[in-house]
Order: structure tokens, then C-alpha cells, then sequence
């Protein structure tokens, strides 16, 4: 293990699920210092990983899906030249760093030509991972402690640290001038969900935003911009617009879509507390270490709650959040922000 020099963590999915490998991944550098550690990621959740202090280098593929806009073979070709060129690496060991059996990343690994393998192995399977892991009962798990054990044949045994996500100094900075001279505390409240049964009304958020305003609080309220017909990404200004008229003119409301993860992550960093549901935007919160309310509806909170920061699970009756009433939300929000 001590002769680890180049190691390369994959993981191809959604931005919470390479969020919530960040221990791993800070983990991995603990134990090898002095090595190379680069990752392999798609396109879309790759700012995730930007400065991360613990990474050498971050490798983007595109993802057919997510590039609708060229020519299926040109996306196939970048990715091959991709591939070669962490081949040409000489990497020591590929860790697929994703719950259960990875074909596809496993796939992708093959072509790189790892001299070692680590993965969660299907039964019977050991010809390709050559450091097999057990899967288990690991879906029982915190996904972060899921994909963490991964890290026992290393010799790391701990328990996950917390996430982690650099934030951007410059948009930083921008954000903050932004909201120069807002009232505090500030409550970052993001409506933005793409499953049907993740959405909460926009009649609830304006009443989330009543209560804070009674209680001395500013909310920023936070989305995804764009129209939702968007077949690529679905935007929800017509959302935000209508839980602006419900709150009113007069609410203590700054407005702020966020056209990149850097933006989201610096708008967050300024927040005293997140109010969100269950996605993207809750781990990246839990990331830079805003403690979160998190609304859970069709997704199992004992699996994706937030993770290393303090926060408060709101479960929707019925596992649709458009069953879910405002004051639950309002009463777990007073709980993470005492205010006046």
C-alpha cells in the first residue's frame, strides 16, 4: 500500500453523491500524503471538486445526456482522449468510489489500465476489481459512510469525516458585496427540486419567509434560473416570481438565482442557515458547513440527510412535500436560529 504514488477516484453521478464522497477523499490524503490523488468525474458535478486542496488534478468527461448540443461520436471521442491520457499516467490504483457494483465505472477503469482495482465487487466477480469490497447491507447506510468503507483494505477504519467544498475567493467576494448591509441573521432558502415529490408550494415558502421576517431574520431566497420547459436544465423563475408576490413587497427577501455551483456555494457560505429539500443544494449547504433544515419526501433521510453539520429533518406526510405544512419547517428552523 505504501507504493500507492498515482491513485484516481471515480465517481460519475449527481453532485450530492460526489459531495458526499469528499471524506473519502480527504481520508485517502491523509493516508497517503506524499502521493498523486486525482478524480475522474463527468462534467456536470465536477465544480464540486475545484480547489480541493486534497486533489493533484480533476479529470471532466461529458456525458452524452448532459451534451445535448453535439454530436453523440464527438462526445465519445473526447472521452476516449480522456481516458488515454490517465492511461499514460500509469495510475496505481483506481478506487470506484459509488455504492454497489459499478459497470460503467468499471468500464472506464479498464481503459485507464489501473495496476489496482478497488471497488464494491458483484458476487463472484474478482476478475477486474482486484480489491474486492463486500457490498452488503451497505443501502442501509449514510451514502457517505457507504462509499467509505471502501477505504478499510487501505487501512483507514474511521468514521467519515465532514464534507467539504472550497469556496471560490473571488465569487466569494462578489456575493458578499452583494448582500452588503442585509439584515441578519441570514436564512438562504432554496425552492429549487427536480422530482415532483421533492417540490414544496411556493404558498409554503412565502409563509416560511413571513415567519423569519417576524422573527428579525433576511431570507435569500435562492433557485435555479431559467424557464421550466428548459429540456437541458429546468429553470424555476416563474416559481420564484410567485413566492415573491406571496411574500409581498415589503418582506425582508434578497433575491438571488445562482448560475453556477461557485455562485450557490458562495451564497451559501454568507447564510446563517439553509432551508431547503433533499438534493444538490442541501449537500453542497453541509459542505461549507451552513447547518441545514432539510425536507424530506420521496428520498429516505437515514440515506441522504445532511451529513457533518448540524441540522433538522422535516419528513413530509405521505412522502410528498406537497402534503408538507409550514410550520414544522418554521418551528425546525427557531430551533438551528434563535433569533430575536
Amino acid at each position: 500500500m505504501s507504493d500507492y504514488r498515482r491513485i484516481l477516484v471515480v465517481r460519475r453521478d449527481n453532485i450530492g453523491d460526489l459531495v458526499l464522497t469528499t471524506p473519502l477523499i480527504h481520508a485517502l490524503r491523509e493516508r497517503f500524503p506524499a502521493a498523486w490523488i486525482g478524480a475522474l468525474t463527468n462534467g456536470y458535478n465536477a465544480p464540486v471538486l475545484a480547489g480541493n486542496p486534497d486533489l493533484n488534478a480533476v479529470y471532466a468527461y461529458d456525458k452524452a445526456k448532459h451534451r445535448p448540443d453535439r454530436w453523440r461520436l464527438r462526445v465519445a471521442a473526447g472521452t476516449a482522449r480522456l481516458l488515454l491520457e490517465l492511461r499514460r499516467l500509469r495510475i496505481d490504483l483506481a478506487i470506484i468510489a459509488a455504492p454497489g457494483y459499478q459497470r460503467q465505472s468499471l468500464n472506464l477503469v479498464r481503459w485507464i489500465a489501473a495496476h489496482e482495482v478497488l471497488g464494491f465487487a458483484a458476487p463472484g466477480d474478482g476478475r477486474r476489481i482486484t480489491l474486492p469490497v463486500e457490498y452488503g447491507s451497505g443501502a442501509a447506510l449514510h451514502a457517505a459512510q457507504d462509499v467509505f468503507r471502501l477505504l478499510a483494505p487501505l487501512g483507514v477504519h474511521d468514521d467519515p469525516g465532514p464534507c467539504r467544498m472550497t469556496v471560490d475567493p473571488q465569487t466569494l467576494a462578489a456575493m458578499r458585496q452583494r448582500l452588503a448591509g442585509t439584515r441578519q441573521p441570514l436564512v438562504a432558502l432554496h425552492i429549487s427540486a427536480r422530482r415532483p415529490r421533492q417540490q414544496w408550494p411556493a404558498q409554503r415558502f412565502a409563509e416560511v419567509i413571513a415567519a423569519l421576517n417576524r422573527d428579525g431574520a433576511t431570507v435569500m431566497l435562492l433557485w435555479a434560473p431559467g424557464t421550466e420547459n428548459d429540456p437541458r436544465h429546468p429553470g424555476d423563475d416563474a416559481k420564484a416570481q410567485a413566492v415573491r408576490e406571496l411574500a409581498g413587497a415589503q418582506a425582508a427577501l434578497v433575491p438571488v438565482p445562482t448560475t453556477s455551483l461557485a455562485e450557490l456555494a458562495a451564497a451559501l457560505s454568507c447564510a446563517d442557515l439553509m432551508v431547503c429539500a433533499d438534493g444538490g443544494a442541501m449537500h453542497v449547504a453541509a459542505a461549507v458547513g451552513t447547518p441545514v433544515v432539510a425536507m424530506f419526501g420521496d428520498s429516505p433521510p437515514h440515506r441522504w440527510r445532511p451529513w457533518g453539520v448540524n441540522h433538522r429533518v422535516v419528513a413530509a406526510p405521505g412522502s410528498d412535500l406537497a402534503q408538507l405544512e409550514a410550520a414544522p419547517v418554521i418551528e425546525a428552523a427557531r430551533a438551528l436560529l434563535p433569533v430575536a
